[in-house]
Protein backbone atom coordinates (compact mmCIF):
# COMPACT_ATOMS: atom_id res chain seq x y z
CA UNK A 1 0.00 0.00 0.00
CA UNK A 2 1.18 3.30 -1.02
CA UNK A 3 0.30 6.48 1.17
CA UNK A 4 -0.72 9.93 0.44
CA UNK A 5 2.17 12.56 1.60
CA UNK A 6 0.23 13.44 5.16
CA UNK A 7 -0.03 12.45 8.63
CA UNK A 8 -1.14 8.71 9.25
CA UNK A 9 -1.50 7.57 12.62
CA UNK A 10 -1.23 4.07 12.05
CA UNK A 11 0.35 0.97 12.80
CA UNK A 12 3.49 -0.07 11.48
CA UNK A 13 2.88 -3.20 8.95
CA UNK A 14 4.49 -6.56 9.54
CA UNK A 15 7.57 -6.94 7.13
CA UNK A 16 8.44 -10.50 7.73
CA UNK A 17 10.20 -10.38 11.12
CA UNK A 18 9.11 -10.06 14.17
CA UNK A 19 8.73 -6.53 15.33
CA UNK A 20 8.36 -4.31 18.68
CA UNK A 21 5.96 -1.35 19.12
CA UNK A 22 5.63 2.29 17.72
CA UNK A 23 2.67 2.52 19.99
CA UNK A 24 1.47 6.22 20.03
CA UNK A 25 4.13 7.46 17.18
CA UNK A 26 3.22 9.50 14.04
CA UNK A 27 4.21 8.09 10.73
CA UNK A 28 5.07 11.09 8.27
CA UNK A 29 4.45 8.78 4.97
CA UNK A 30 5.74 10.22 1.68
CA UNK A 31 5.87 8.96 -1.62
CA UNK A 32 9.28 8.17 -3.57
CA UNK A 33 7.34 9.43 -6.93
CA UNK A 34 10.43 7.28 -9.12
CA UNK A 35 9.32 4.28 -11.58
CA UNK A 36 10.30 1.17 -10.24
CA UNK A 37 8.78 1.77 -6.62
CA UNK A 38 5.54 -0.48 -7.29
CA UNK A 39 4.95 -2.19 -4.25
CA UNK A 40 8.50 -2.80 -2.83
CA UNK A 41 8.05 -2.01 0.82
CA UNK A 42 9.03 1.70 1.93
CA UNK A 43 11.92 2.21 3.74
CA UNK A 44 11.52 3.80 7.47
CA UNK A 45 13.79 6.45 8.06
CA UNK A 46 13.80 7.93 12.22
CA UNK A 47 14.04 11.50 11.98
CA UNK A 48 13.60 14.02 14.98
CA UNK A 49 10.23 16.16 15.05
CA UNK A 50 12.20 19.06 16.60
CA UNK A 51 11.76 22.15 14.78
CA UNK A 52 13.60 22.05 11.58
CA UNK A 53 14.77 18.93 11.76
CA UNK A 54 11.76 16.71 10.33
CA UNK A 55 11.25 18.96 7.55
CA UNK A 56 14.47 18.86 6.23
CA UNK A 57 14.77 15.25 6.44
CA UNK A 58 11.49 15.06 4.72
CA UNK A 59 12.62 16.96 1.61
CA UNK A 60 15.78 15.20 1.67
CA UNK A 61 14.38 11.92 2.01
CA UNK A 62 12.09 12.61 -0.90
CA UNK A 63 14.59 13.88 -2.99
CA UNK A 64 16.40 10.92 -2.65
CA UNK A 65 13.24 8.34 -3.65
CA UNK A 66 12.54 10.94 -6.38
CA UNK A 67 15.62 10.28 -8.24
CA UNK A 68 15.96 6.46 -6.67
CA UNK A 69 12.29 5.16 -7.31
CA UNK A 70 11.89 4.29 -3.47
CA UNK A 71 9.21 5.06 -0.93
CA UNK A 72 10.37 6.23 2.07
CA UNK A 73 8.48 6.69 5.34
CA UNK A 74 9.70 9.22 8.14
CA UNK A 75 8.90 7.93 11.62
CA UNK A 76 8.66 10.86 13.52
CA UNK A 77 10.64 10.24 17.18
CA UNK A 78 10.10 11.64 20.40
CA UNK A 79 12.31 15.34 20.64
CA UNK A 80 13.14 13.92 23.90
CA UNK A 81 16.86 12.34 23.55
CA UNK A 82 16.25 10.39 26.28
CA UNK A 83 12.88 9.18 25.36
CA UNK A 84 14.45 8.55 21.83
CA UNK A 85 17.24 6.56 22.99
CA UNK A 86 14.83 4.48 25.44
CA UNK A 87 12.63 3.41 22.21
CA UNK A 88 15.54 2.75 19.81
CA UNK A 89 17.06 0.62 22.81
CA UNK A 90 13.71 -1.31 23.34
CA UNK A 91 13.35 -1.79 19.22
CA UNK A 92 16.99 -3.14 18.85
CA UNK A 93 17.29 -5.35 21.70
CA UNK A 94 14.27 -6.87 20.42
CA UNK A 95 15.59 -7.47 16.95
CA UNK A 96 12.89 -5.69 15.17
CA UNK A 97 13.37 -3.99 12.11
CA UNK A 98 10.75 -1.01 12.72
CA UNK A 99 13.06 1.18 11.44
CA UNK A 100 15.76 0.61 8.82
CA UNK A 101 17.82 3.96 9.39
CA UNK A 102 18.20 5.87 12.54
CA UNK A 103 18.90 9.40 13.93
CA UNK A 104 21.37 8.83 16.43
CA UNK A 105 23.01 11.41 18.58
CA UNK A 106 26.72 12.30 19.04
CA UNK A 107 27.09 10.15 22.22
CA UNK A 108 24.80 6.62 21.28
CA UNK A 109 27.49 4.69 19.06
CA UNK A 110 29.11 2.80 21.80
CA UNK A 111 25.66 2.17 23.23
CA UNK A 112 23.92 0.79 20.33
CA UNK A 113 26.87 -0.36 18.49
CA UNK A 114 26.47 -4.25 18.42
CA UNK A 115 23.05 -3.56 16.74
CA UNK A 116 24.48 -1.10 13.62
CA UNK A 117 25.40 -2.11 10.14
CA UNK A 118 30.01 -1.37 9.61
CA UNK A 119 29.48 0.98 7.05
CA UNK A 120 33.12 1.40 6.68
CA UNK A 121 33.19 -1.07 3.87
CA UNK A 122 30.20 0.98 1.79
CA UNK A 123 31.49 4.55 2.58
CA UNK A 124 35.26 3.86 2.02
CA UNK A 125 37.15 6.93 1.48
CA UNK A 126 33.90 9.03 1.40
CA UNK A 127 34.60 8.95 5.19
CA UNK A 128 37.75 10.93 5.12
CA UNK A 129 35.46 13.95 3.89
CA UNK A 130 33.90 14.19 7.30
CA UNK A 131 35.74 16.00 10.92
CA UNK A 132 38.22 12.81 11.50
CA UNK A 133 37.25 13.43 15.24
CA UNK A 134 33.74 12.27 14.51
CA UNK A 135 34.72 9.48 12.57
CA UNK A 136 36.52 8.62 15.49
CA UNK A 137 33.50 9.01 17.38
CA UNK A 138 31.69 6.87 15.19
CA UNK A 139 33.98 3.73 15.06
CA UNK A 140 33.39 1.48 17.77
CA UNK A 141 35.81 -1.54 17.84
CA UNK A 142 36.78 -0.88 14.29
CA UNK A 143 33.95 -0.50 12.82
CA UNK A 144 32.05 2.62 11.55
CA UNK A 145 28.52 2.45 12.83
CA UNK A 146 27.12 5.71 11.69
CA UNK A 147 27.64 8.51 9.63
CA UNK A 148 28.28 12.49 10.57
CA UNK A 149 24.93 14.47 9.72
CA UNK A 150 25.46 17.69 11.25
CA UNK A 151 27.75 19.34 14.32
CA UNK A 152 25.68 20.96 17.11
CA UNK A 153 27.15 23.14 19.64
CA UNK A 154 25.73 25.10 22.17
CA UNK A 155 25.30 28.60 21.56
CA UNK A 156 23.92 32.31 23.38
CA UNK A 157 21.51 33.71 21.21
CA UNK A 158 20.88 37.43 22.00
CA UNK A 159 18.29 40.22 20.99
CA UNK A 160 20.95 42.82 19.83
CA UNK A 161 18.17 45.23 19.45
CA UNK A 162 17.88 45.28 23.35
CA UNK A 163 21.74 45.31 23.80
CA UNK A 164 21.92 48.39 21.88
CA UNK A 165 18.50 50.19 23.39
CA UNK A 166 20.51 49.54 26.97
CA UNK A 167 23.64 50.39 25.73
CA UNK A 168 25.09 46.57 27.05
CA UNK A 169 27.52 44.76 25.31
CA UNK A 170 27.40 40.76 24.35
CA UNK A 171 27.71 39.21 27.81
CA UNK A 172 31.18 36.93 27.78
CA UNK A 173 31.12 35.55 31.11
CA UNK A 174 28.11 34.29 33.52
CA UNK A 175 28.61 36.96 35.72
CA UNK A 176 28.07 39.97 33.04
CA UNK A 177 24.93 37.80 31.40
CA UNK A 178 23.64 37.28 34.90
CA UNK A 179 23.83 40.91 35.01
CA UNK A 180 23.08 41.94 32.07
CA UNK A 181 19.96 39.90 31.57
CA UNK A 182 18.50 41.43 35.23
CA UNK A 183 19.19 45.00 34.63
CA UNK A 184 17.34 44.63 30.86
CA UNK A 185 14.79 42.71 32.34
CA UNK A 186 13.84 44.90 35.01
CA UNK A 187 13.94 47.94 32.54
CA UNK A 188 11.71 45.98 30.27
CA UNK A 189 9.04 45.13 32.55
CA UNK A 190 8.92 48.56 33.89
CA UNK A 191 8.13 49.63 30.54
CA UNK A 192 4.87 47.41 30.51
CA UNK A 193 6.78 43.78 28.63
CA UNK A 194 5.61 42.24 31.87
CA UNK A 195 6.09 38.54 30.12
CA UNK A 196 9.93 39.47 29.56
CA UNK A 197 12.78 37.03 31.23
CA UNK A 198 16.56 37.78 31.27
CA UNK A 199 17.52 34.22 30.24
CA UNK A 200 15.96 30.66 28.71
CA UNK A 201 17.68 27.67 28.31
CA UNK A 202 16.96 23.80 29.17
CA UNK A 203 16.27 22.76 32.48
CA UNK A 204 14.26 19.85 32.57
CA UNK A 205 15.89 16.61 33.88
CA UNK A 206 16.93 14.44 30.42
CA UNK A 207 19.84 15.06 27.71
CA UNK A 208 19.86 18.13 27.18
CA UNK A 209 20.19 19.39 31.17
CA UNK A 210 23.18 17.47 31.15
CA UNK A 211 24.89 19.27 28.44
CA UNK A 212 24.07 22.64 30.06
CA UNK A 213 25.74 21.46 32.98
CA UNK A 214 28.49 20.18 31.43
CA UNK A 215 28.70 23.49 29.86
CA UNK A 216 28.36 25.37 33.30
CA UNK A 217 31.00 22.88 34.55
CA UNK A 218 34.09 23.28 32.34
CA UNK A 219 33.18 26.85 32.05
CA UNK A 220 34.36 27.18 35.59
CA UNK A 221 37.21 24.99 35.75
CA UNK A 222 34.99 22.09 37.29
CA UNK A 223 36.04 19.17 34.59
CA UNK A 224 34.01 16.72 32.85
CA UNK A 225 32.18 15.36 35.35
CA UNK A 226 34.25 11.64 34.18
CA UNK A 227 37.99 12.79 33.09
CA UNK A 228 39.17 10.72 29.67
CA UNK A 229 40.73 8.42 31.95
CA UNK A 230 37.92 6.89 33.36
CA UNK A 231 38.27 9.11 36.78
CA UNK A 232 34.99 10.54 38.37
CA UNK A 233 36.08 14.06 38.48
CA UNK A 234 32.63 15.86 39.57
CA UNK A 235 33.40 16.51 43.24
CA UNK A 236 35.24 19.84 43.14
CA UNK A 237 34.05 23.14 44.45
CA UNK A 238 34.16 25.05 41.31
CA UNK A 239 31.75 22.26 39.94
CA UNK A 240 29.42 23.25 42.45
CA UNK A 241 29.91 27.15 42.42
CA UNK A 242 28.89 26.62 38.63
CA UNK A 243 25.49 24.85 39.70
CA UNK A 244 24.86 27.09 42.43
CA UNK A 245 24.87 29.94 40.09
CA UNK A 246 22.91 28.78 37.92
CA UNK A 247 20.46 27.93 40.69
CA UNK A 248 20.02 31.64 41.22
CA UNK A 249 18.76 32.12 38.01
CA UNK A 250 15.91 29.92 38.77
CA UNK A 251 12.69 32.37 39.68
CA UNK A 252 15.16 35.73 39.10
CA UNK A 253 16.39 35.93 35.41
CA UNK A 254 14.63 33.06 34.41
CA UNK A 255 10.81 31.52 34.95
CA UNK A 256 10.49 28.38 37.21
CA UNK A 257 8.88 26.84 34.18
CA UNK A 258 12.58 26.74 32.95
CA UNK A 259 12.98 23.61 34.96
CA UNK A 260 10.44 21.69 32.90
CA UNK A 261 12.01 23.42 29.47
CA UNK A 262 13.64 21.96 26.77
CA UNK A 263 14.96 23.09 23.52
CA UNK A 264 12.09 23.89 21.61
CA UNK A 265 10.20 25.67 25.12
CA UNK A 266 13.23 27.82 25.58
CA UNK A 267 12.99 28.75 21.32
CA UNK A 268 9.30 29.51 22.05
CA UNK A 269 9.65 32.05 24.25
CA UNK A 270 12.75 33.32 22.75
CA UNK A 271 11.30 33.80 19.58
CA UNK A 272 8.54 35.08 20.55
CA UNK A 273 10.23 38.22 22.07
CA UNK A 274 9.96 37.08 25.69
CA UNK A 275 13.37 36.55 26.41
CA UNK A 276 16.55 38.39 26.14
CA UNK A 277 19.30 35.75 26.34
CA UNK A 278 18.79 32.06 25.25
CA UNK A 279 21.19 29.34 25.40
CA UNK A 280 20.01 26.70 22.37
CA UNK A 281 21.74 24.65 19.38
CA UNK A 282 22.52 26.53 16.17
CA UNK A 283 18.95 25.04 14.55
CA UNK A 284 17.12 27.77 16.31
CA UNK A 285 18.86 30.23 14.22
CA UNK A 286 17.12 29.96 11.19
CA UNK A 287 13.78 29.63 12.62
CA UNK A 288 14.38 32.79 14.49
CA UNK A 289 14.80 34.56 11.14
CA UNK A 290 11.42 33.40 9.68
CA UNK A 291 8.90 36.35 9.10
CA UNK A 292 6.46 34.99 11.41
CA UNK A 293 9.02 35.25 13.89
CA UNK A 294 9.02 38.23 16.48
CA UNK A 295 12.36 38.91 16.61
CA UNK A 296 13.65 37.87 13.45
CA UNK A 297 16.47 40.67 12.35
CA UNK A 298 16.68 41.87 15.89
CA UNK A 299 19.24 38.55 17.42
CA UNK A 300 22.73 37.33 17.44
CA UNK A 301 24.37 34.65 18.15
CA UNK A 302 27.97 34.69 20.13
CA UNK A 303 29.68 31.52 21.96
CA UNK A 304 28.47 31.08 25.42
CA UNK A 305 29.78 32.68 28.56
CA UNK A 306 32.89 32.30 30.43
CA UNK A 307 33.19 31.41 34.09
CA UNK A 308 35.56 33.06 36.81
CA UNK A 309 38.82 31.94 35.09
CA UNK A 310 37.77 33.00 31.31
CA UNK A 311 36.92 29.47 30.07
CA UNK A 312 33.95 29.37 27.30
CA UNK A 313 32.97 25.98 26.72
CA UNK A 314 30.48 24.43 24.55
CA UNK A 315 28.73 21.08 24.77
CA UNK A 316 29.61 19.33 21.73
CA UNK A 317 26.11 17.54 20.40
CA UNK A 318 25.19 16.78 16.59
CA UNK A 319 23.36 13.67 14.62
CA UNK A 320 24.69 10.87 12.80
CA UNK A 321 22.96 8.40 10.62
CA UNK A 322 23.01 4.59 11.14
CA UNK A 323 21.64 1.33 9.64
CA UNK A 324 19.65 -1.00 11.94
CA UNK A 325 21.82 -4.54 11.66
CA UNK A 326 17.96 -5.62 11.60
CA UNK A 327 16.69 -3.84 8.38
CA UNK A 328 15.65 -5.95 5.44
CA UNK A 329 16.51 -3.70 2.75
CA UNK A 330 20.66 -3.33 3.76
CA UNK A 331 21.84 -1.99 0.80
CA UNK A 332 19.12 0.94 -0.16
CA UNK A 333 19.24 2.07 3.11
CA UNK A 334 22.42 2.60 3.31
CA UNK A 335 22.36 4.53 -0.23
CA UNK A 336 19.84 6.88 1.66
CA UNK A 337 22.35 7.45 4.49
CA UNK A 338 25.50 8.05 1.66
CA UNK A 339 22.57 10.32 0.24
CA UNK A 340 22.08 12.45 3.11
CA UNK A 341 25.28 13.05 4.54
CA UNK A 342 26.85 13.87 0.96
CA UNK A 343 28.82 17.07 0.53
CA UNK A 344 25.29 18.50 -1.48
CA UNK A 345 22.78 17.61 0.56
CA UNK A 346 25.14 19.10 4.10
CA UNK A 347 25.51 22.40 1.93
CA UNK A 348 21.47 22.32 1.26
CA UNK A 349 20.56 22.13 4.91
CA UNK A 350 23.27 24.18 6.00
CA UNK A 351 22.01 27.45 3.80
CA UNK A 352 18.08 26.46 4.18
CA UNK A 353 18.43 26.03 8.08
CA UNK A 354 21.92 26.84 9.59
CA UNK A 355 22.45 23.15 10.13
CA UNK A 356 26.61 23.17 10.87
CA UNK A 357 27.94 20.35 8.25
CA UNK A 358 30.42 17.78 9.46
CA UNK A 359 32.59 18.02 6.17
CA UNK A 360 35.06 20.59 7.13
CA UNK A 361 35.09 21.84 3.10
CA UNK A 362 32.10 23.25 3.46
CA UNK A 363 33.06 26.01 5.79
CA UNK A 364 34.73 27.31 3.06
CA UNK A 365 32.58 27.24 0.56
CA UNK A 366 31.91 30.64 -0.29
CA UNK A 367 28.08 30.20 -1.25
CA UNK A 368 27.59 28.86 2.14
CA UNK A 369 29.37 31.66 4.29
CA UNK A 370 27.30 34.11 1.81
CA UNK A 371 24.25 32.78 3.22
CA UNK A 372 25.28 31.99 6.66
CA UNK A 373 27.73 34.74 7.86
CA UNK A 374 26.97 33.38 11.23
CA UNK A 375 28.66 29.63 10.17
CA UNK A 376 32.33 31.55 10.90
CA UNK A 377 31.57 32.22 14.47
CA UNK A 378 30.31 28.36 14.64
CA UNK A 379 34.11 27.15 13.39
CA UNK A 380 35.50 29.19 16.60
CA UNK A 381 32.97 27.08 19.03
CA UNK A 382 33.52 24.27 17.34
CA UNK A 383 37.15 24.37 18.24
CA UNK A 384 36.35 25.00 21.84
CA UNK A 385 33.63 22.08 22.27
CA UNK A 386 33.93 19.35 24.68
CA UNK A 387 32.31 16.21 24.14
CA UNK A 388 30.03 14.26 27.20
CA UNK A 389 32.22 11.50 28.74
CA UNK A 390 30.33 8.88 26.26
CA UNK A 391 33.10 7.28 24.91
CA UNK A 392 34.95 6.67 28.36
CA UNK A 393 31.94 5.15 30.07
CA UNK A 394 30.70 3.30 26.58
CA UNK A 395 27.42 1.29 27.39
CA UNK A 396 27.09 2.91 30.72
CA UNK A 397 26.98 6.00 29.65
CA UNK A 398 22.66 6.55 29.44
CA UNK A 399 23.24 5.71 33.35
CA UNK A 400 26.04 8.37 33.54
CA UNK A 401 24.06 11.21 32.20
CA UNK A 402 20.89 10.51 33.94
CA UNK A 403 22.59 10.62 37.46
CA UNK A 404 24.16 13.29 36.43
CA UNK A 405 20.92 15.27 34.99
CA UNK A 406 19.03 13.98 38.27
CA UNK A 407 21.62 15.16 40.48
CA UNK A 408 21.89 18.97 38.63
CA UNK A 409 17.85 19.18 38.92
CA UNK A 410 18.13 18.66 42.27
CA UNK A 411 19.97 22.09 42.43
CA UNK A 412 18.17 23.78 40.35
CA UNK A 413 15.13 23.05 42.17
CA UNK A 414 16.09 24.04 45.20
CA UNK A 415 16.02 20.59 46.72
CA UNK A 416 20.22 20.35 46.97
CA UNK A 417 22.91 22.94 47.18
CA UNK A 418 26.24 22.67 44.58
CA UNK A 419 28.90 21.25 47.05
CA UNK A 420 25.98 18.22 48.59
CA UNK A 421 24.89 17.88 45.23
CA UNK A 422 28.64 17.42 43.23
CA UNK A 423 29.56 14.52 46.44
CA UNK A 424 26.17 12.56 45.71
CA UNK A 425 26.89 12.57 41.98
CA UNK A 426 30.58 10.99 42.48
CA UNK A 427 29.19 8.38 44.78
CA UNK A 428 26.28 7.37 42.14
CA UNK A 429 28.97 7.57 39.51
CA UNK A 430 31.06 5.65 41.43
CA UNK A 431 28.63 2.82 42.06
CA UNK A 432 28.08 2.95 38.13
CA UNK A 433 32.03 2.51 37.58
CA UNK A 434 32.21 -0.43 39.31
CA UNK A 435 29.59 -2.51 36.47
CA UNK A 436 32.43 -1.52 34.00
CA UNK A 437 32.74 1.16 32.03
Amino acid sequence: MRVGRHIQRCPVRPRGRPRGRLAGLVLLALLGGGAGSGDAEPLRIACSALGQQRVLCEEGAQAWGEATGHTVELVAIPNSATDRLGLYQQLLAAGAGDIDVLQIDVVWPGLLAEHLLDLGPVLGAEAEAHLPALIANDTVDGRLVAVPWFIDVGVLYYRADLLETYDRPVPTTWAALTDTAAYIQEQERAAGADELWGYVWQGRAYEGLTCNALEWIASYGGGTIVAPDGAISIDNPAAAAALDRAAGWVGTISPRGVLNHGEEEARGLFQSGRAVFMRNWPYAWALAQDEDSAVAGKIGVAPLPAGPEGHSTATLGGAHLAVSRYSEQIEVATDLVRYLTSAAEQKRRAIAAAFNPSRPALYEDPEVLAALPVLAEMATVIDGAVARPATVTGARYNRVSAAVFTAVHDVLSGESDGSTAVGVLAARLAHIKRAGW
